[in-house]
């Protein structure tokens, strides 16, 4: 029988759990639950101490994707009723990217719908990043699909620090999220962004119908892959997707998965991110002392969140403070 006082001193003690420890410490209720987010606070602040890593990101190119990801708003496979735009230009991106670090973002991601960008689109974001770099602070990240070589070592080169490519879910559940490519695609576009040297960014989605060994299979993927941040989403039902209608995980089963995901993966930055308003509601503060030491800022891809002052509020009502710029 599994006892969740011998788990925690495993974990104290420095060794991971097992597949079926982290499955069980997921299903844990009652008073035990606030034990285990103490214990991943723990681990938190050993690592990370009082800062929180903040970031943003911008959908510079909506919609009109051909790709079937269940989830996803911006599907041409269904019908969500969003309006796409094509790829904007840097003078928008630019000032869209200011306005984010003086409202305290440390990071600035350029997000694209599409599998990838066709080549003019890409040598227009290589030159929106040449801008970034020069004229603000920000780390530069990028998450526009699949990438070869080639165009990795240009990103770098002009100045991108981060890749961010989600694998949304585990392998096992992957086919029952998206058909039009694969995981193993993904995972060969993290794997080129971590051979050549950039920081990688790769998480996934709470409740997309996922059991929760599949939650602790995808986290234990990223630990192969030696991602360095994972940000979490929990799903937002959009009116038009094959998940319209799911309901989605309570507050705290939300918040279980995040410090389970702590205990996994020890050292990375766990980021707090889409469908938090919605789904944690008057919880979200308890993220960031559950195991959760990053927090994205602003808006999503086509939701809306929190405005940054709120967020820095809450963090700065924690005792946390926001880390300086990189």
């Amino acid at each position: 029988m599994i006892d969740f006082d011998e788990i925690r001193s495993k974990i104290l003690d420095g060794c991971m759990p097992s597949l079926e420890e982290a499955v069980f410490l997921l299903g844990l209720e009652g008073a035990q639950v606030f034990d285990l987010f103490m214990l991943a606070n723990r681990i938190t602040r050993r690592h990370f101490g009082d800062l929180i890593d903040t970031c943003s990101i911008l959908n510079a190119k909506s919609g009109l994707c051909d790709q079937n990801c269940s989830f996803c708003a911006q599907s041409t496979h269904h019908n969500t009723g969003i309006k796409p735009y094509p790829l904007m230009g840097e003078d928008e991106v630019l000032s869209v990217a200011e306005r984010m670090e003086e409202s305290g973002s440390n990071r600035f991601s350029i997000v694209t719908s599409g599998l990838s960008l066709n080549q003019d689109e890409f040598e227009r974001i290589l030159h929106t990043i040449r801008r970034l770099r020069d004229e603000t602070n920000l780390s530069i990240c990028t998450s526009i699909g699949s990438l070869n070589q080639k165009r990795a070592l240009m990103l770098k080169s002009a100045g991108v620090t981060c890749i961010h490519h989600n694998l949304e879910t585990s392998k096992r559940f992957f086919p029952r999220v998206c058909t039009t490519h694969t995981y193993e695609d993904w995972e060969r576009t993290l794997g080129i962004a971590k051979d050549i040297g950039f920081e990688v960014c790769s998480g996934g989605i709470i409740g997309l119908g996922e059991k929760l060994i599949d939650r602790v299979e995808l986290a234990l993927a990223l630990k192969d892959l030696d991602v360095d941040s994972v940000p979490i989403n929990i799903l937002t039902p959009i009116p038009g997707t094959p998940l319209e209608d799911t309901i989605t995980p309570s507050p705290l089963e939300v918040l279980k998965t995040i410090a389970v995901y702590r205990i996994l993966l020890p050292s990375k930055h766990i980021r707090l991110a889409g469908g938090r308003e919605v789904n944690l509601r008057s919880l979200q503060s308890l993220a960031l002392i559950s195991g959760a030491d990053g927090l994205m800022l602003g808006n999503y891809l086509t939701t809306s969140g929190n405005t940054p002052e709120e967020d820095l509020e809450m963090i700065s009502d924690l005792g946390l403070r926001v880390k300086d710029h990189v």
